[in-house]
């Protein structure tokens, strides 16, 4: 049985962390027990080891822990645990999240985990008719997670009654200040009772994530696990292109590399769509997400990609926040992130559960500057890869990596860092002696007949 290092720290009503252990060791509530057995939980990771006896013993939390580390279970099972005790069908647990995509994501783990608990959970979020989230209010709920926008909405109508909230979560903190929420969140807090165990957790630690911790948590326990550090699993390269070319360097990319889900970032929700139109066109099952799509398409396109049907999601920072999907091998920046925080948050949506995975990112000499910041987040030098006809802006675009690196440096094909892949033209065709279908078999997720149009639309 695989089970993973934990550090030894924590000794909280009896529930000593070791050097390994299991979700067994955190004696749950038979029913909740059942909720994890099912979903095949047996080690937990370490923000879970470090994070649930603490909320199980009633401190505030402040975790810290990038995407894919398991930390909705990490609050979720404990507050389960709280709340098989004491009265039921009114609010006592509140999760605040930034986008309606992680509020289902994290209900649909609470129904999981709870299945058997009786515990009710519902969503709560703005672009959708707010009249059956009313009715789902007034038949009673243990759990509402919700986006701020809506939540304030409910408050004003006094369609919600928090004041027997026990436990305020704060999820993704930092995207939340990202997408400017931290207003709405402090009227919020205006709203909710003094006497409440309140948990934050973000993957970075802004100035501003830490004034708000600083006012909304007591005596808080920190928990942090691999904060601003990408996933070892994943291996990175920068592919320096023009502006103008980035289109077909991606297409020659699809073509030529053996990708299972591939999600593409873009920085701006029009290029999304338009970037998931052309795939569509050129036959590619591949479907977009960002911030113009009613909820049902943005619904329709994850649950595409998440079973298959799509296997490629173009999608923006926002729009892709609460994407859960373990099986995508390859993220492609197609526009450099603007911080290196956005950087790990898009990388971390490959390489998770222990997979491996490939993050690529077309880099202009615009992003030469943002190239060293991530390359100085991560410690290292990142491998440049050079696609024949492609040719970089400038030899100054991004740092060069020295003749000792290239000599010495090579990716998981054998091929050196810093040479060309051979056989790719700018407009993605294949160089003579390439048959066209020997080129499609390399990308599974491309069709023989366009496919129908894209969700993005």
């Amino acid at each position: 049985m695989s089970r993973l290092p934990v550090t030894v720290h924590l000794n909280i009503d009896g529930i000593k962390l070791k050097e390994f252990m299991e979700f067994t060791e955190f004696n749950f509530h038979p029913k909740i027990a059942a909720g994890v057995e099912a979903a095949g939980y047996v080690t937990p990771t370490p923000i879970q080891a470090r994070a649930i006896p603490t909320v199980l013993a009633g401190r505030d939390v402040m975790g810290l822990a990038q995407t894919g580390t398991g930390k909705t279970a990490a609050f979720a099972l404990p507050i389960l645990q709280r709340l098989m005790g004491g009265r039921r069908g009114h609010v006592r647990t509140l999760i605040v999240v930034p986008t309606r995509e992680l509020a289902e994501q994290i209900h649909a783990a609470i129904s999981s985990l709870g299945q058997r608990t009786g515990l009710r959970s519902i969503t709560v979020y703005g672009g959708v008719n707010i009249n059956p989230q009313i009715a789902r209010l007034k038949q009673g709920a243990e759990i509402v997670v919700a986006c701020p926008g809506r939540l304030l909405d409910h408050i004003s109508r006094k369609t919600i009654d928090l004041s027997r909230l026990e436990v305020l979560v704060l999820d993704e903190a930092d995207q939340m200040f990202d997408m400017g929420f931290l207003p709405d969140i402090r009227r919020l807090l205006k709203h909710l009772p003094q006497q409440r165990q309140t948990l934050l957790f973000s993957a970075t630690m802004p100035k501003e994530i830490r004034n708000l911790a600083k006012d909304v948590l007591r005596d808080p326990e920190t928990v942090q696990v691999d904060l601003v550090a990408p996933a070892v699993t994943v291996s990175h390269a920068l592919y320096p292109v023009e502006e103008a070319c980035k289109t077909d360097l991606l297409l020659a990319l699809l073509q030529h590399t053996d990708t299972g889900s591939v999600l593409v970032f873009t920085r701006t929700k029009h290029r999304a769509k338009r970037l998931g139109e052309k795939l569509v066109k050129i036959g590619y099952r591949a479907a977009s997400l960002q911030g113009n799509l009613s909820q049902n398409r943005r619904q329709a396109a994850l649950d595409g990609f998440r079973k298959g049907s799509y296997q490629i999601l173009v999608a923006t920072d926002i729009a892709a926040r609460g994407i859960d999907v373990s099986q995508v091998s390859h993220v492609i920046n197609y526009d450099m992130p603007n911080t290196t925080d956005a950087y790990i948050h898009r990388i971390g949506r490959t390489g998770r559960a222990a997979r491996s995975g490939d993050a690529f990112t077309l880099v202009t000499n615009a992003d030469r500057a943002m190239a060293r910041g991530i390359e100085r987040a991560l410690g290292r030098t990142i491998e440049r890869r050079f696609m024949e006809g492609f040719t970089p802006p400038t030899k100054t675009s991004v740092p060069d990596v020295t003749a000792t690196e290239q000599a010495t440096r090579h990716n998981r094909d054998g091929q050196s860092a810093g040479k060309r892949v051979q056989g790719v033209s700018p407009a993605g065709k294949s160089a003579p002696g390439r048959s066209k279908n020997s080129r499609r078999r390399r990308f599974s997720g491309r069709s023989a007949k366009p496919a129908a149009a894209s969700v993005g639309r």
